[in-house]
C-alpha cells in the first residue's frame, strides 16, 4: 500500500529566513471551481509529500514560487529515485493524475538582497498538456499600481487558492493548524501595496481568510467590477507564523516579475 503524507513544514525547515505560507485558513473546499490550480508533490519511494501550490498559466507552464523550486536542486539528488510531480485533482490521493516537468527558479531569487524584492517566482514546464484545463491569466503591467492610483484598490477583493494545512478557528496558535489534502479557497481584503508585495488580510474577525504552510506558490485571483476573474496578480509567499492575520504575496505585474515570466509565456 502506498502512503500519502502532507509535508507542512518542509520549506520552513529548509529556509529559516522566511515563513512560507501553507494552505487555506478560514476557507472552504474549492471542488472544481479552480481546476487550473494544482499542487506540487514530491514522491520519495512510496511516500508522496505535498510540497507547494501553483497555477497553470499556459498549456504547459505551471506558475509557483522560487522558494518552492530552489530546494529541489539538492533535495531530489539527495534522495535517489525521488521525483517532482504536479496534480490538479481537487483532492490529492495515491490515484491522482500526476504530471512531470522541469522547474525553473528565478535567477533573481539567488541574487536578491534584503526583502524589498526577493524574486520569489518560478515556473515548472510540464512534459505534457494537462487534459481539459484552461490556463489562468497573468496581469497587465502595473495593474495594481493603476488600481491604487485610481483609488479602487482599497475596496478590491482577492481569492486565495491552495492545498495543505488548514485553520478553522482563530483560537490558540499553531495547535489549531490541521493537515489537509484538498484544494481550498478563501476571499480576502486588501491591506497594503509596495514595489514587490501585495499584502492582504486573513483576519477572521473581519470576514477574511488566507493562506498557510503548503500553500506557497499558489495564486491570488483579483476581483474586478465585483466579480472574481481568472487573473493571478500575485503568488503566496509568506505571512504571520500562526496564519491568523496577514498574507504577504509576490506581485506578478511588476517589471521584475514580468521579465522572468516573459521567458516562458506571452505576457498580456
Amino acid at each position: 500500500m502506498r502512503k500519502l503524507f502532507i509535508l507542512c513544514l518542509v520549506i520552513g525547515l529548509l529556509f529559516a529566513f522566511t515563513v512560507p505560507a501553507k494552505a487555506i485558513s478560514y476557507g472552504e473546499f474549492d471542488g472544481t471551481d479552480h481546476p487550473n490550480v494544482g499542487s506540487m508533490v514530491v514522491r520519495v519511494g512510496e511516500i508522496y509529500y505535498q510540497w507547494c501550490s501553483g497555477t497553470l498559466i499556459n498549456p504547459t507552464v505551471f506558475l509557483t514560487a522560487s522558494h518552492c523550486t530552489a530546494p529541489l536542486d539538492w533535495f531530489l539528488p539527495a534522495n535517489p529515485g525521488a521525483e517532482l510531480l504536479v496534480t490538479f485533482d481537487p483532492t490529492i490521493s495515491e490515484s491522482s493524475t500526476y504530471y512531470t516537468g522541469v522547474w525553473h527558479t528565478n535567477p533573481a531569487y539567488f541574487s536578491a538582497r534584503g526583502s524589498d524584492d526577493t524574486g520569489d517566482v518560478a515556473v515548472i514546464v510540464l512534459d505534457e498538456v494537462p487534459a481539459e484545463i484552461t490556463p489562468a491569466q497573468l496581469p497587465t503591467a502595473g495593474l495594481l499600481d493603476q488600481l491604487k492610483d485610481n483609488h479602487t484598490l482599497d475596496d478590491t477583493l482577492f481569492t486565495a487558492v491552495g492545498y495543505g494545512t488548514v485553520r478553522d478557528t482563530k483560537q490558540t496558535g499553531w495547535q489549531a493548524i490541521q493537515d489537509n489534502m484538498d484544494r481550498n479557497r478563501a476571499d480576502q481584503e486588501f491591506l497594503s501595496l509596495t514595489k514587490a508585495w501585495l499584502t492582504n488580510s486573513m483576519n477572521l474577525a473581519t470576514g477574511n481568510g488566507g493562506t498557510c504552510y503548503g500553500d506557497s506558490g499558489g495564486p491570488h485571483f483579483i476581483h474586478m467590477d465585483g466579480e472574481e476573474t481568472d487573473i493571478v496578480v500575485s503568488v503566496t509567499v509568506t505571512g504571520d507564523m500562526n496564519c491568523k492575520a496577514t498574507d504577504k504575496t509576490y506581485r506578478l505585474d511588476t517589471q521584475a516579475a514580468r521579465s522572468f515570466l516573459a521567458e516562458f509565456v506571452t505576457l498580456p
